[in-house]
């Protein structure tokens, strides 16, 4: 598990007027990202279910999810997002790095524009048997 700071614009939808920019920590070991409720709610974002989810010390809690439009550095993307609670921090998961297509470095502690490889083969071209 590898852990960065960023800051990260959150909205709606692709379309959402109103949008704030959050600091995250990046966090690899983390699957959905996490934001505190009173932003989701101050940005129009409802949530749709609840999940239960264990923490580092192994105790369960449960916690409403929805879903966020996220933007960094011009690419956006849509993920779920994590109702935090009070003492929640906000918490960038692999979910929406996926979406923004980004990885995080874990030897620089930064992200970095993920490869994107298209299985498959194009129309009019040999495919390769052996």
């Amino acid at each position: 598990m590898s852990v960065a700071a960023v800051k990260v614009k959150v909205k709606k939808s692709h379309e959402g007027k109103r949008a704030r920019v959050v600091e995250f920590l990046v966090d690899s070991g983390a699957v959905y990202s996490l934001v505190s409720s009173t932003t989701l709610r101050a940005l129009g974002i409802r949530p749709h279910r609840k999940r239960d989810f264990f923490l580092a010390d192994g105790s369960k809690v449960t916690r409403e999810i929805g879903d966020a439009f996220f933007e960094y550095k011009g690419t956006g993307g849509a993920a779920p997002v994590i109702f935090g609670e009070k003492k929640d921090r906000n918490l960038l998961g692999v979910t929406t790095l996926a979406a923004l297509e980004l990885v995080l470095d874990p030897f620089n502690r930064e992200l970095r524009p993920m490869t994107m490889n298209l299985m498959g083969y194009a129309a009019g071209t040999k495919r390769r048997t052996t």
